[in-house]
């Protein structure tokens, strides 16, 4: 376990410029998140008839922070505060190779307990508890592929965000900039070896020029030349509409785009809109949580949020006179499906 007294040396030894970025991002977060927050609400279904949801955070979540080449103290933030902006109880962090960037994130995203493990193993210490490592309801976070199975297999026993997967981006556009959009796709792909970059356009011109600029600005080795290489690509569609629906049939972790119309067309993953709302943008600073689901998994949810550290319970109560008018509807839909005990429990408290 990583003390307190180290996570202050790591404070310490981060120049104070990084400190104040590291800090503005957490407040962006924590703005966000403040407004994903599910709320208390009382209803009144009929009259006699009232329902109260109510808003319980998790006790205890766990936050992988990958270590591989570079720190991520990035990925620390997304997950700790929003956490702790959801009002989880306590909060513990696993990462292989914390070095002063993340323990810094740690003292700032007020992390209760901080483990130098990572792995599958960590994945399962957090699920199951060790000696040392307590059990968690929850665990969220990216990591490697090894981590992204070990999740999936933990899931019957400890809830997970999603899975993970490389990092995702399609720039669906027809009049940005080569230079730009050439800049976002590297900047996606240098995630890791199998990111996804990947332009839909229908200008053959622009297809052309944007292939140019990418082939200039990847570095000649490392993740992001592997990555478009092995899954970069420049597709030219027939027109805007074709272009979109593509987007929408991809489902895509981070989708570009010109313009409102063009985002409303495609109701998955994260979207950036228009020429100056650069995807790096939203990695580190806009408040907008980049843990977000990829492999075509942004179909069925969006991306971490507040409302994912907490659960929403119901508390349910009848007047005489609601059961009274409810009493009708219950005893048929039982009865109509074979549950006369159901209806009886009804009948015997009106007789």
């Amino acid at each position: 376990e990583v003390t307190r007294d180290e996570i202050e040396a790591g404070w310490r030894a981060t120049p104070a410029p990084v400190r104040r970025a590291l800090g503005e991002a957490a407040r962006h977060i924590a703005r966000v998140a403040r407004a994903q927050r599910p709320r208390r609400r009382r209803i009144v279904v009929t009259p006699g008839v009232q329902v109260d949801l109510e808003v319980y955070p998790l006790a205890r979540v766990g936050c992988y922070v990958p270590g591989g080449r570079y720190p991520l103290p990035s990925s620390l933030l997304m997950t700790a505060v929003t956490a702790r902006v959801a009002g989880v109880g306590e909060i513990v962090a696993v990462c292989p190779r914390p070095d002063p960037l993340v323990l810094a994130a740690a003292r700032l995203a007020r992390v209760d307990r901080l483990f130098r493990i990572g792995g599958a193993h960590a994945v399962a210490a957090l699920a199951y508890g060790t000696g040392t490592i307590p059990r968690v309801d929850k665990i969220v976070g990216p990591g490697s592929a090894y981590v992204t199975e070990a999740k999936a297999l933990v899931s019957r026993d400890c809830a997970i965000d999603f899975d993970a997967g490389p990092s995702e981006i399609a720039v669906v556009t027809g009049e940005g900039r080569p230079a730009w959009i050439a800049a976002d796709l590297v900047a996606q792909a240098e995630h890791d070896a199998d990111a996804r970059a990947i332009l839909i356009t229908w200008k053959p011109a622009l297809a052309r020029a944007v292939a140019a600029e990418v082939e200039r600005l990847a570095p000649r080795q490392g993740p992001a030349r592997t990555a478009l290489r092995r899954n970069g690509a420049a597709i030219v569609v027939p027109g805007r509409e074709q272009a979109m629906a593509l987007a929408d049939r991809l489902a895509p972790e981070h989708l570009v785009c010109d313009d409102n119309e063009m985002a409303a067309g495609v109701r998955h993953g994260a979207a950036f809109v228009g020429p100056w709302t650069a995807q790096a943008a939203g990695d580190y600073a806009t408040g907008s949580n980049h843990v977000l689901p990829t492999g075509g998994a942004a179909r069925h949810r969006g991306g971490l949020s507040a409302a994912d550290f907490v659960r929403v319970a119901s508390r349910q109560r009848l007047t005489r006179r609601g059961l009274e008018r409810l009493a009708a509807t219950v005893t048929m839909l039982a009865e109509a499906e074979g549950l006369a005990g159901h209806a009886h429990s009804i009948r015997t408290r009106l007789r």
